[in-house]
């Protein structure tokens, strides 16, 4: 089979098409990404010679190199990672959250009809339900309330996918996913943050008193859903991925649980002011995901322990991420706050 993996070069994609490269030899996998800055080539160097995997460089919301890409390597199935993500900078500007993952999925539903791709996957997030009351887990078929300019766009996707399911009779599926760890993330995000400021004796940057509760996933994790659900999901159906941690975790007792792994101490947390609309909790009900039959394998201690060997190993990759843009991101988000 010839898939069609967009966003591939991102932190979940790579380790994703690793995962299948690894797992399926009868697979082509052809990666399609826009390579923005979070989109690096290093990620895959291990495999950017392998004859199953092919790369292009382009963005999904340009309908017409997506048709060229699925003509010339004859595409039969699509998953799409590719989005922006990362909801403080949805905040700095919309706009390209919208223009990605709002219309790029839009042109990528209108390449599935003109080419009657076999399969689509959209690749969601937990975050278009929006804040969660304690004691409640949002099931597939809640309401979508999305928060954050983000979880907005990435809400817009989804329904453009169950528009297309409806209308056109697609054979689409979604993933909705919580908070991803692991390898090769980019460190904007609160764990490659937090690791990778901590081994340069830095202070972590906290937002407000850090009560936000988040539901941690390794990315392998999440690789070995969306496998699972790519292969025997129902179409037309969503299927929700979280680890389901009991108790659950609030992003103030995840940093000091990376701090100890690291030796620090509190005094190495600065706490910042909360970001604007900021959902306080995120958690999701699994069970129809474990009706295929999957579960988490990963327990968060032993994950978050494995991901800081990581980083501590790949200073290289990780170090040179963090320069230029990324400096002056890091001052408009937290130094000036």
């Amino acid at each position: 089979m010839k898939v069609l993996i967009t966003g591939g070069l991102g932190f979940i994609g790579s380790n994703f098409i690793r995962h299948m490269i690894n797992k399926y030899p009868e697979y082509d996998l052809i990666n399609f990404d826009k390579m923005t800055y979070a989109g690096n080539p290093e990620n895959l160097k291990d495999i950017e010679d392998n004859k199953r995997y092919n790369f292009v460089k382009g963005d999904i919301a340009d309908s017409a190199l997506i048709e060229k890409t699925i003509q010339d390597f004859k595409i039969e199935a699509i998953i799409n990672f590719a989005a922006e993500t990362h909801v403080d900078r949805s905040i700095e500007n919309p706009g390209e959250f919208i223009n990605t993952d709002v219309y790029g999925t839009h042109v990528l539903l209108e390449a599935v009809k003109k080419f009657k791709i076999s399969k689509f996957l959209q690749i969601s997030t937990d975050e278009v339900y929006g804040d969660i009351e304690p004691g409640h887990f949002s099931k597939e078929g809640d309401t979508l309330r999305p928060s954050s300019p983000y979880s907005a766009s990435k809400a817009g996707g989804d329904l453009q996918v169950m528009a297309f399911r409806r209308t056109y009779d697609l054979p689409v599926l979604i993933t909705r996913c919580t908070n991803n760890y692991g390898p090769y993330q980019y460190p904007e995000k609160i764990l490659p943050l937090f690791i990778t400021n901590i081994i340069e004796d830095k202070k972590v940057p906290v937002y407000g008193q850090g009560d936000q509760i988040r539901d941690w996933i390794h990315v392998d994790d999440h690789c070995q859903a969306v496998d699972l659900v790519f292969h025997k999901g129902q179409i037309g159906e969503v299927y929700n991925v979280g680890a389901n941690q009991d108790p659950e975790v609030s992003n103030l007792e995840l940093t000091k649980m990376t701090l100890d792994h690291l030796g620090k101490g509190e005094e190495m947390i600065e706490y910042v002011k909360d970001r604007l609309g900021h959902d306080v909790r995120y958690a999701v009900d699994c069970s129809k995901i474990k009706e295929l039959g999957w579960k988490k394998e990963i327990n968060l201690e032993e994950g978050l322990e494995s991901t800081i060997k990581w980083y501590q190993s790949n200073k290289d990759w990780w170090k040179k991420l963090k320069s230029g843009e990324y400096l002056a991101y890091y001052k408009r988000q937290y130094s000036d706050r």
